[in-house]
């Protein structure tokens, strides 16, 4: 409850009190009193009715007063108001925008200053993280680049290497090539971070692009004994990346299949709901626990099902949910009650020429 309704609530108490009182008291000075007396017989009694009066009105004046000083007080607090809703709109991708500023020199004006030149602080702190993450990105691709065309050299000479040697080069090549994941990684969030990454919009089938991750991802799931489904995929033409959404498509069938116990399911959909593209993604739980599933759009977030035994640097789902809101949608992930996770993206913009549904194919699986 807000400082604002609190004080409006025991103003309104304390003149109602008031009013209650002012009532009792002029009924009782006005009509018991009089009534009361002209039964004993003393209808003459000098009574200060002036004084009575008086008192009357002042007890009838304190709820006007109260709201005077309520219209007042609400006044006085609406730029302290304005500031809270000015500073709920501040948000890391924006720090340049200042906070408005009375500028009469009051607490509030002060406030508003300081968290000014707290949030142009916060700005450059950004700026240079930004400028250091992409400064490294780059400087660490050319000797990752090098190590894995020296060591790719090295295996293609099967002569001169002995089994133990070819088997440590492998696994040598395999941490390169993870290495260069997350390099390439950090450096697209870093450029998405800092608005330098365009995306190529134009008319996408949105279905075409699902029908294709679901062959991927029967690809993916059959060393593991998952069971793939494509239960409804409708026709929505949308504007967005090709290669964006494709790459969004990748992670997220990626992920259904790593963070999946074998044997399990993985359902797909895609559907149009007013006016927007819903891809659903649900497949059954690997282990991951509830509490880090809030937290799973972070950066370098890994589950306890994740770590030591699924290849990945927790970085997927961040540029997921930058693809998605880059393209104006949302994407949310929850638990349902079976225990199934459910994946859930929505991009705006579906073209309303297109057929409201196109015949789904035949639910295909993988033993």
């Amino acid at each position: 409850m807000t400082i604002t309704r609190r004080i409006a609530i025991g103003y309104g108490w304390i003149s109602v009190a008031c009013m209650v009182l002012v009532a009792w008291l002029g009924y009782h000075w006005f009509v018991q009193e009089p009534a009361e007396l002209a039964a004993m017989g003393l209808p003459n009694v000098d009574r200060n009715a002036g004084a009575e009066l008086a008192a009357a009105c002042f007890l009838a004046a304190v709820p006007v007063v109260l709201g005077i000083g309520w219209w007042w007080m609400r006044r006085a607090l609406a730029p302290l108001r304005a500031l809270a809703v000015a500073v709920e709109r501040v948000h890391s991708h924006d720090l340049r925008q200042s906070l408005p500023r009375s500028m009469n020199g009051d607490e509030v004006d002060i406030l508003a200053a300081a968290l000014n030149s707290m949030t142009a602080r916060l700005d450059e702190s950004f700026r240079r993280i930004h400028e250091f993450t992409l400064h490294a990105s780059h400087e660490l691709k050319t000797p990752l680049t090098v190590m894995r065309g020296q060591l790719e050299t090295a295996l293609r000479e099967p002569s001169v290497l002995a089994p133990e040697q070819r088997e440590w080069i492998d696994g040598q090549l395999d941490e390169v090539k993870r290495l260069t994941q997350i390099v390439d990684l950090l450096t697209l969030l870093t450029k998405a971070d800092a608005g330098l990454v365009q995306l190529e919009c134009q008319p996408v089938q949105l279905g075409e692009l699902v029908e294709e991750a679901f062959e991927d991802a029967l690809f993916l799931a059959r060393p593991y004994g998952v069971q793939v489904t494509l239960a409804e995929c409708e026709v929505a033409v949308v504007t967005c990346d090709r290669h964006r959404l494709r790459q969004l498509l990748l992670i997220l069938m990626d992920n259904a299949v790593k963070y999946n116990h074998p044997g399990g399911t993985i359902s797909i959909s895609l559907r149009k709901v007013a006016g927007t593209a819903e891809l659903q993604i649900t497949n059954t739980d690997g282990g991951i626990a509830p509490k880090t599933l809030e937290q799973v759009f972070g950066r370098f977030v890994r589950g306890e099902n994740a770590r030591g035994k699924v290849d990945g640097c927790g970085l997927g789902l961040t540029i997921a949910q930058w693809i998605v809101h880059a393209h104006g949608g949302g994407i949310q992930i929850t638990l349902e009650p079976d225990g199934k996770i459910t994946v859930v993206a929505t991009l705006p913009g579906v073209a309303a020429a297109a057929p409201a549904v196109a015949p789904a194919p035949s639910p295909a699986a993988i033993a």
